[in-house]
C-alpha cells in the first residue's frame, strides 16, 4: 500500500462555450428592443472578446448579457481578465476582455504555500500552469481538495487526474 495517488490543480476555460455563449448574447443584443439602432456589439477574437457598446451604459449592458450567457454554460467568470475601457471610432466605446487559461506562477505559489501550510502529509509540486499534489493516503488528497475549494483564489480551479 505504499502506492503514490495524486492530482493536478488546472485553470481551464472550455472556449468551444465561450464560442457558443458569445453567438448567443450577440442574437439577444440584436433582437431586443433596447439595442435598436445602437452599434452595440461583441467579437470573439482568439481568445479575447472585443465589446463595444454606445456609450458606458450600453457597454456594461452588453457585458451582463454576456455574463449571463457564460454562467449558463458554466464557464466561470473568474476566467475573464477585463481591459480598461477605451474611446473607439464613431463615439462609440470599447473593452477587451482577456479569458484566462492556466494557472499563473504566482497564483501556483499561493496554492502550494497554502497546502504545505495546512500540514497535511502531500506533496505539492508547480508543473507548468498546474499543480500536482501527490501523497499516499487518497483521503489527505481529499483534505486539500476541500482545502482549496473552500478559499478564494483569483481563477477558477478545477481538480483532474485524480488517480
Amino acid at each position: 500500500m505504499a502506492k503514490e495517488s495524486s492530482f493536478d490543480i488546472v485553470s481551464k476555460t472550455d472556449m468551444q462555450e465561450v464560442v457558443n455563449a458569445v453567438h448567443q448574447a450577440q442574437k439577444e443584443i440584436e433582437t431586443r428592443f433596447d439595442f435598436k439602432g445602437s452599434k452595440s456589439s461583441l467579437d470573439l477574437q482568439g481568445e479575447e472578446i472585443v465589446v463595444i457598446g454606445d456609450d458606458e451604459f450600453k457597454l456594461t449592458s452588453v457585458i451582463d448579457i454576456l455574463q449571463s450567457k457564460l454562467v449558463k454554460r458554466n464557464v466561470a467568470l473568474k476566467s475573464l481578465d477585463y481591459g480598461k475601457i477605451e474611446s473607439a471610432s464613431q463615439g462609440t466605446v470599447r473593452q477587451t476582455i482577456k479569458i484566462k487559461q492556466g494557472i499563473s506562477q504566482d497564483v501556483a505559489k499561493q496554492i502550494v504555500k497554502a497546502v504545505k501550510d495546512s500540514k497535511i502529509k502531500v506533496q505539492a509540486s508547480i508543473q507548468g500552469d498546474q499543480v500536482r499534489v501527490a501523497g499516499k493516503d487518497k483521503d489527505d488528497l481529499q483534505s486539500v481538495i476541500q482545502l482549496l475549494k473552500s478559499q478564494d483564489y483569483p481563477v477558477d480551479l478545477q481538480f483532474v487526474n485524480y488517480r
